[in-house]
């Protein structure tokens, strides 16, 4: 007598068994029902599903953390995700926004839902879609926090993550070890591309001022004499020979003449202590103010005479 116990303890069955492959109708999270507002859902990369699927799932030998590869056969676009309540209606589940993006579904869309086993994350390397992202004072720290609500990565897929009330989106642009990756309790590297029309500043080339015919022509200066200079004189030897005692001063550097402001009355064999910048005017004194009277100028008379004693 032929046993049908045989086909179901075959290892193939088993293994499809253990697998969870079905199709939901898919709806954005702006179309479940209820009071509460889930706008969590948007702000990382699970989905909601029936409770048929919990009890689905927790007959199968299944590892956990859940985690689960969806399909848009039509387009043939895939992504990962994880799952975050069953609380949907009967044959529908709720995707995040950008999650829908990436797999080209609209509203009412069939999507394979297949449970999957992903190697954990080591690195990772996301690229900004737009310079804005560039003003976030400290990147990696609001991506790490951001990424607490990700299960999984997959590469080419544009995540989308919310901050001071602003969407930055990001496209994943590399995965180690593998395509797609579990973000769950590890250890990952983050690195970032340039952003998504991005251009660096253009550096000015510094253009030095040419120096004028007064400015460079440094040998008159040079010839002039500059007052003292250390080590210029000329020594004598105790012996009395004359070899070696000739001076040599250093030579005088351009950076060594401080230019001042020129006396442009000067005159040769005058000395003239200039101690403003500006020329005081010249004051001419009239007849009439030389006759003026000036106070305790006359001469006084003594009562007693020279030369007579008392």
């Amino acid at each position: 007598m032929y046993s049908f116990s045989t086909v179901f303890d075959h290892p193939m069955s088993r293994g499809f068994q253990n697998r969870f492959s079905t199709q939901y109708r898919c709806y954005s999270v702006s179309m479940l029902a209820g009071p509460n507002d889930r706008s969590d859902v948007e702000k990382g990369g699970k989905i909601i599903m029936p409770p048929s699927a919990l009890d689905h799932l927790s007959r199968l030998n299944i590892t956990y953390p859940m985690l689960f590869k969806l399909t848009n056969k039509n387009s043939d676009r895939m992504t990962h995700c994880g799952v975050l309540e069953f609380v949907a209606d009967e044959g529908i589940c709720y995707l995040p926004h950008w999650m829908m993006q990436n797999l080209l579904l609209e509203e009412g869309g069939l999507v394979q839902v297949e449970s999957v086993n992903l190697m954990v994350a080591t690195y990772s390397k996301f690229q900004p879609q737009s310079p804005d992202f560039l003003d976030i004072t400290n990147p990696k720290a609001v991506l790490e926090n951001a990424l607490r609500n990700f299960a999984c990565l997959t590469t080419g897929d544009v995540i989308a993550i919310n901050y001071n009330e602003k969407i930055y989106e990001l496209r994943v642009m590399e995965t180690k070890p593998d395509k797609a990756v579990s973000i769950i309790e590890c250890d990952m590297n983050v690195d970032f591309d340039a952003p998504l029309g991005y251009k660096e500043p253009e550096r000015r080339p510094q253009y030095q001022e040419e120096p004028t015919e007064e400015e460079g022509d440094h040998s008159s200066y040079a010839d002039m004499d500059m007052g003292f200079r250390a080590f210029t004189g000329s020594g004598n030897r105790l012996d009395g020979k004359t070899k070696g005692i000739e001076p040599s001063p250093a030579p005088l550097c351009p950076g060594d003449i401080k230019r001042g402001i020129p006396n442009y009355d000067f005159k040769i064999g005058r000395i003239t202590f200039i101690r403003n910048s500006r020329p005081q005017p010249r004051k001419f004194v009239d007849d009439d103010e030389a006759n003026k009277f000036i106070a305790f100028s006359g001469q006084g008379q003594s009562l007693r005479k020279k030369g007579r004693k008392p």
